[in-house]
C-alpha cells in the first residue's frame, strides 16, 4: 500500500488531521527539488568521537511544501468527534481548551542559532542529593516544607503516600538549588487522573526533583517558566495525560533517567511521556500569546513504555535541545504515530532506541513556517514493526538523517530523504 493510500485509510478511521490530509495530497502531486541544510559537528563530550555528518552537495528529491492552514481554522472543540494526529494540548482547569480567540504572536526563528549538537546545554551528569535540611512524612509536612523552601533547602521524603497536588513557587539559585529527594517508595499521589498536576514547578527555578514516584494525576510533573532544574530518577506512571512537561519558556533543564509508563489514561492522544514547549494553539492560554521558547532542554536516559501518544513531543518555537540515550516502547501508541515528533529547530536526536510503532519511528512536522527544521538524527536504532519509515521528515527542509542510524521492520525503509 502506498503512503497516500495508507494516510487516506487512516483518515477513514478518524486518525488523520486536516493538516496531514493536505500534506498527503501535496505528496501525491509533482515533486520539487529543494536544497539547503546545516553543518553539524560532533556533540561535545569528554571523549573523542567521529564527526557528525554534514550536508553534501547532492539535492534530494522531496515532496513539495504543503500549504499550512491558519490556526484559526482548527476545530474550536478539542474534544471534537474527528480526532487528529496533531492534537492541541489537553484542557485542564487552568488552561482552557487551547483555542483562545486571541491570535498568538509570530514566532520568528532564532537568528544565528547554533547547529544541532553545537549549542550550549546544561550539564546532564547525574546529581546526588545532599544531607536533608528537613524531613517530611505526610502531605501536611510536605506542603509546609515546600512553602518555606529557600536556596539550599533539601527536603527528604520518607517512604509513604503523599496524597494531594503539590506546588513549588520558591526559587533556588545555580549555586544553591532547592532539593526534593526520596526513594521510589515515597509516592506523590494526585488523587485522580481528571484534573490538576501532581507536582507543579510554578515559575520556580533551580530545583532538583530526585528519586520519588509520581502517580494518579491528570499531569505528572508540570514545569512552568523553570530554569536550570533537574528531574531525575522519578517513576511516573498511571497519568491522565502527559508525564513530564516543560512549558512556558522553561529553559536549560534536564529530564534524566526517569521511568515513565501508562500515560494517556484519561485520553490517549494527550498521553505523551516528555513534552517540551506548547502547541501554537495554546500560546494564548499558557504564555500570554507569546511563542513558548522552551529552549536548550535535555531529555536523556529515560525509559518510556505504555505511552499512548509520543514518548517525546517537541513543539514549535523551541530551539537547540538534546534527546539522547532514551528507550521507547510504542506498543500502547493509540493516540500518536511515532515515538518522537520534532516540531522545533536545531535539536539533536542521538543514540535512542525504539520498538513498535503504528506508523513511523521518528518524525518532524512543520506546524509553523520555518519550524521543524535543522534537526539532526544520528546513532538511533529504530525497530519500527510498522508500515511507515524509521525517520519521516515532514517537511524535509534542512533536517539530516545520518547514515549511522539503524532500522528494522520499517515498511517504507529508513527515511524519505537520503541519509548523510
Amino acid at each position: 500500500m502506498t503512503r497516500l493510500s495508507r494516510l487516506l485509510e487512516l483518515t477513514r478511521l478518524n486518525k488523520l488531521s486536516r493538516r496531514e490530509l493536505i500534506i498527503a495530497g501535496s505528496a501525491a502531486g509533482a515533486v520539487l527539488l529543494v536544497g539547503g541544510g546545516i553543518v553539524a559537528a560532533a556533540w561535545p563530550d569528554d571523549h573523542t568521537s567521529a564527526p557528525l555528518p554534514t550536508v553534501g552537495p547532492s539535492i534530494p528529491v522531496v515532496p513539495p511544501e504543503p500549504s499550512i492552514p491558519d490556526i484559526t481554522d482548527e476545530p474550536s472543540d478539542p474534544a471534537s468527534s474527528t480526532p487528529t494526529t496533531e492534537p492541541t494540548e489537553s484542557e485542564s482547569p487552568d488552561e482552557g481548551d487551547g483555542n483562545s480567540k486571541k491570535k498568538p504572536e509570530d514566532a520568528p526563528v532564532i537568528a544565528n542559532a547554533a547547529a544541532a549538537g553545537q549549542g550550549p546545554l546544561p550539564n546532564s551528569s547525574p546529581v546526588t542529593c545532599p544531607e536533608a535540611t528537613v524531613t517530611v512524612q505526610d502531605t501536611k509536612s510536605l506542603e509546609e516544607a515546600l512553602s518555606k523552601a529557600a536556596p539550599g533547602t533539601s527536603i527528604a521524603l520518607e517512604d509513604g503516600t503523599y496524597t494531594g497536588k503539590f506546588v513549588a513557587q520558591a526559587s533556588g539559585t545555580a549555586a544553591q538549588p532547592i532539593w526534593l529527594c526520596g526513594g521510589a517508595g515515597a509516592v506523590l499521589d494526585g488523587d485522580g487522573i481528571k484534573g490538576g498536576y501532581v507536582f507543579h514547578l510554578n515559575k520556580a527555578k533551580y530545583w532538583r526533583l530526585v528519586g520519588f514516584t509520581v502517580t494518579n494525576g491528570q499531569k505528572g510533573v508540570m514545569a512552568d517558566t523553570t530554569v536550570g532544574s533537574v528531574v531525575q530518577g522519578l517513576t511516573v506512571h498511571d497519568i491522565g495525560d502527559e508525564a513530564i512537561h516543560l512549558r512556558a519558556d522553561s529553559t536549560d533543564n534536564v529530564v534524566l533517567n526517569n521511568t515513565i509508563s501508562k500515560t494517556g489514561q484519561r485520553r490517549d492522544k494527550f498521553g505523551e511521556g516528555v513534552y517540551i514547549g506548547s502547541a501554537v494553539s495554546n500560546w494564548c492560554t499558557t504564555n500570554n500569546c507569546r511563542p513558548d521558547r522552551s529552549d536548550r532542554n535535555v531529555v536523556k536516559g529515560n525509559k518510556m513504555s505504555q505511552t499512548t501518544a509520543e514518548a517525546v513531543d517537541i513543539k514549535e518555537g523551541t530551539t537547540g535541545g538534546l534527546v539522547e540515550g532514551n528507550t521507547f516502547d510504542g506498543s500502547a501508541l493509540t493516540g500518536g504515530d511515532s515515538w518522537v515528533d520534532v516540531k522545533g529547530n536545531n535539536w539533536l536526536i542521538k543514540g535512542n532506541s525504539g520498538t513498535k510503532s503504528p506508523l513511523d519511528g521518528f518524525q518532524t512536522h512543520q506546524i509553523l513556517k520555518g519550524w521543524g527544521d535543522h534537526n539532526l538524527f544520528t546513532g538511533n536504532i529504530a525497530t519500527v514493526d510498522g508500515p511507515g519509515l524509521a525517520f519521516a521528515l515532514r517537511q524535509p527542509a534542512g533536517n539530516i538523517v545520518a547514515c549511522d542510524n539503524k532500522f528494522t521492520a520499517a515498511g517504507e525503509g529508513l527515511s524519505n530523504i537520503p541519509c548523510k
